[in-house]
């Protein structure tokens, strides 16, 4: 099991992780002419979720804080997975971070012919042989981690067979699965990667840039190193699940490098979050089956959902920064992520007036034809930013949590005969309610203290509660969703049986009857974050529509990692 990090990672000495201090050392020492060159390498065949995110932000980070440069690579070596869609989706979310390849985009298509000629001259050499074993007598001759392997009855095949059946395979002149290119290394190897590994296999699918011209596609262990080396990479960051994988891209890499370039590849441990799921598989089955509403569904971990959630860039990578790179894996808390989005929008978001769940407040004493205008500030935590108007009217909305006929002792909000303020106007006092034919309250009157109107001489007098309030009669109706944790476990990953048994079913409760206050409904914008008064953090849905106005909560205003951090 994953440990759980409890406390932010600190970087290594000099502020630099250990990946930097090893890209440091390597340009001091001038290896590779002291040129820096990283890649991001992703696989067009799905979106990117955080944990990618946490790659990139090493890829193209690392490039920026040394003068070097970092690559856009598509690994588009499976085309019966893969499509345009991924592409144009993944360009789009590295750019929402804030980062760019400028003119070094690449594909793994690109390297096709080259890859191919390698693999031709590797069989003329004798490392390499057409095998036409199964996929499961492959597995089985491979051996065990504890026993070696044994050879394969086409291992010792003539060069010139291979050579003619390699290029057949190409030619489609046989079924996918029928033949693969295998690597002759080692079956007694004690790393599993060197039992002779595969290097191609037929697909017949036509591929989305190449067409119908290939029918052999390249393996990732094959296709890798050799494309680092094709476009000049120097660094090749990826995660510790490529440990193993490491003595294989060395192998083939040193099959075209020398002592003047040669790429290395350096590992780091996966970004992992309670109460999610990062397994690419898994989202998809979510996806496809209807468990949410699609891969941008705010409660999803990819980077389009975060999106959607009203998470921001500068949030994210706030996160990656504070959990660090190590070589070990860990379960980071998902409170810690929830912690550096509500900074970032405590700086920045705009404080509004919403009620969830409203209820109607008559003030009795107030004019019926009179409105006032009250002035709100947009954000106290930056007073440049001003103030907006709000109307007051003698009906007005509140949150219906905010009053109760026979409280306890500690509720400070509303009640029969208490006092309360209504945030930036006046002190009122309850005097009655209405209440329908259920039992449920229609509507709370009270009376006003005109002498208490917010920022004029002698309004200071002090009540315990502070209501925020809308002006029925300018109110609009909007729409919002709530969101909680996906899944009802920690480390639902870790658990057995069926993920989706885990599944929180209250991860999504809609209000259809919230109402904002017309400054807001007036500046309504998808994307747009905002802070609802007492009331958590939101972000305008792109499901709006003129008059119907849609919000996503993004956070609520309690922050448990740093009440943690206190302790």
């Amino acid at each position: 099991m994953k440990e759980i990090i409890k406390e932010e990672e600190a970087v290594a000495e000099g502020g630099l992780n250990f990946i930097e201090q090893e890209i440091k050392a390597d340009l001091e020492a001038g290896k590779n002419g002291g040129r820096l060159n990283t890649r991001f390498p992703p696989e067009p065949n799905g979106y990117l979720h955080i944990g990618h995110a946490k790659a990139f932000i090493m890829d193209f980070g690392s490039a920026e804080k040394f003068g070097g440069t970092c690559n856009l690579r598509f690994d588009d070596t499976n085309p019966q997975k893969e499509d345009t869609e991924y592409v144009e989706a993944i360009k789009e979310d590295i750019h929402w971070l804030g980062y760019d390849w400028e003119d070094r985009l690449y594909y793994a298509s690109d390297y096709f012919p080259q890859l191919y000629d390698l693999a031709v001259r590797l069989i003329k050499e004798g490392k390499a042989y057409v095998d036409e074993q199964t996929s499961e007598q492959i597995a089985a001759q491979k051996g065990t981690p504890t026993t070696p392997g044994t050879n394969s009855p086409y291992r010792d095949r003539p060069v010139e067979e291979n050579l003619s059946l390699f290029e057949k395979m190409n030619a489609g002149e046989f079924d996918e699965g029928a033949m693969v290119l295998r690597a002759k290394i080692d079956m007694a190897s004690d790393n599993m990667h060197f039992r002779d590994p595969i290097m191609y296999r037929i697909i017949k699918t036509p591929h989305w840039r190449t067409g119908d011209k290939w029918k052999v596609y390249p393996m990732y262990d094959f296709a890798h190193g050799q494309s680092d080396y094709f476009e000049g990479v120097t660094h090749s960051i990826c995660t510790l699940e490529f440990v193993p994988h490491r003595p294989l891209y060395e192998y083939f890499v040193k099959e075209l490098a020398d002592d003047s370039y040669c790429p290395r590849q350096i590992e780091f441990n996966r970004l992992n979050l309670t109460y999610t799921v990062m397994s690419k598989r898994k989202l998809l089955q979510l996806v496809k089956e209807g468990l949410v509403s699609g891969w941008d569904d705010p409660r999803m971990p990819t980077l389009r959902g975060l999106r959607r959630r009203g998470y921001t860039p500068s949030s994210i990578k706030d996160f990656v920064k504070r959990i660090g790179y190590t070589k070990y894996e860990a379960l980071n808390h998902i409170e810690l992520l929830e912690h550096s989005v509500r900074e970032d929008l405590n700086k920045t978001a705009t404080r509004v007036s919403v009620i969830q769940n409203p209820v109607k407040l008559v003030l009795t004493n107030y004019p019926e034809d009179k409105t006032e205008y009250m002035a709100m500030d947009n954000n106290p935590e930056n007073p440049a930013e001003g103030t907006h108007e709000m109307p007051f009217s003698r009906e007005l909305w509140i949150e219906r949590e905010d009053f109760m006929e026979n409280p306890p002792k500690k509720f400070f909000r509303l009640s029969p005969d208490k006092e309360v303020r209504l945030k930036g106007a006046y002190i009122i006092k309850c005097t009655g309610i209405k209440k329908n034919d259920e039992g449920e309250i229609e509507e709370i009157y009270a009376t006003y203290d005109p002498d208490t109107r917010s920022g004029l001489p002698g309004s200071d007098r002090k009540v315990k509660g502070t209501l925020h309030w809308v002006s029925v009669p300018t109110a609009t109706t909007a729409e919002i969703r709530d969101y909680d944790r996906l899944f009802t476990v920690e480390n639902p990953s870790a658990e057995e049986g069926d993920f989706r048994d885990l599944l929180n079913p209250d991860s999504l409760k809609i209000r259809s009857n919230a109402k904002i206050e017309p400054w807001l409904a007036e500046r309504i914008k998808a994307g747009d974050n905002y802070q609802f008064q007492r009331l958590g953090y939101y972000v305008v849905d792109k499901d709006s529509t003129p008059g119907h106005p849609v919000f996503n909560k993004t956070i609520g205003l309690k922050d448990s990692w740093a009440k943690e951090m206190k302790k």
